[in-house]
């Protein structure tokens, strides 16, 4: 197997947990090392690696991938000197700060004959994967409304300070709304329109830290929502058809586990407990039912196989970079929907 040799520009929780174990596990990848600022840590967890000390020592090695994780306010400028330097690239969430510069990282990357994805790992949580398999399999017939949380009580400020001072990057929007949005697209496609509430809740705190998104579709919508200031949890899909509805919890344990440094693996790995199980209320074949409905296995590695794919055999990235873009076509539409305080038609 062709060996794609991988570097990391930070090795933060975001390198630790979401990228570095999945790059060592799948056997197309040879995870080189990760750019360092201060701590040394990834020779540590990963002894054959290397601690690059700059961002140009990264540049001119023999990384055929370099996975951008850094802030949000860097991924442009970082993704653009990676594509300039003809490597593939994997871009964290949110993909840009802008959608013009999402474009041209898109246009760029084609221009060069190079894999640009976004890393919109969700896709892949065992939660999600389920409520798409009700959607495919459409057990609540025409779908009314769909409802999405990502809800957390922590009214505390990040000790991140990238996460809590003014910047193009900073705010729950760029953070948790990338995902909440990805995930609608990816099950429902393009909205017409798009109206939005973003707000700032926690005290003392400088930037957005609660939003309301809806996307605004013919003959259906879909609610996006996310703050700090849930204690009691709640469905985090809530999803209404004309035959039904089903109800899941959030409940996709890659996160938790990855942080406790367990290790995945390819066979029972993102098993959720079965506490967990979306409740189903419908009617099949003129019976009315209402019951469990198993929780599909989650894995991230998934999409790293997916990048894979792509640079080795030239499929298209898990998430493309056009993927990216009609992501930050909605949040340019919910910032100016909550400055204009009216729906914006896309």
């Amino acid at each position: 197997m062709q060996k794609i040799k991988t570097a990391l520009l930070s090795y933060g929780m975001s390198g630790k947990v979401f990228h570095a174990p999945f790059l060592h596990l799948h056997p197309g990848f040879e995870l080189m090392g990760s750019w360092e600022r201060s701590k040394k840590a990834i020779q540590v967890d990963y002894p054959e690696t290397v601690s690059f000390p700059t961002l140009e020592a990264v540049l001119e090695s023999d990384a055929q991938l370099i996975v951008v994780n850094t802030p949000t306010a860097t991924h442009y400028e970082f993704a653009k000197k990676v594509l300039e330097a003809g490597k593939h690239a994997i871009v964290e969430k949110a993909f840009t700060t802008t959608l013009a510069e999402a474009k041209e990282l898109a246009a760029l990357a084609q221009q060069n004959g190079l894999k640009l994805g976004v890393f919109q790992n969700r896709r892949w949580d065992s939660d999600f994967k389920t409520v798409k398999k009700v959607c495919d399999q459409g057990l609540l017939g025409e779908l009314i409304e769909a409802e999405f949380h990502y809800d957390r009580y922590n009214p505390e400020l990040s000790p991140k300070t990238h996460k809590e001072t003014r910047n193009e990057g900073a705010g729950i929007l760029k953070d948790l709304g990338p995902h909440l949005i990805d995930q609608a697209l990816y099950l429902f496609g393009f909205p017409q329109a798009v109206q939005a509430d973003i707000r700032i809740t926690r005290e003392h705190s400088l930037v957005d830290d609660w939003i309301d998104i809806v996307l605004q579709y013919p003959n259906f919508r879909t609610r996006l929502k996310a703050g700090y200031f849930n204690r009691e949890t709640i469905p985090s899909y809530i999803l209404q058809g004309r035959k039904g509805s089903f109800f899941k919890m959030r409940g996709d344990v890659q996160e938790d586990h990855l942080k406790l440094d367990h290790k995945p693996n390819l066979h029972d790995w993102g098993t959720e407990d079965k506490a967990h199980e979306g409740l189903l209320h419908t009617e099949v074949e003129g019976k009315i039912i209402r019951e469990k409905i198993p929780t599909l296995q989650g894995n991230y590695y998934d999409y790293f196989d997916g990048m894979y794919q792509a640079i080795c055999n030239n499929s298209p990235e898990p998430v493309t970079a056009q993927e990216g873009i009609q992501v930050m076509q909605i949040i340019d539409a919910a910032q100016q929907s909550h400055k204009e305080k009216r729906s914006i038609s896309l």
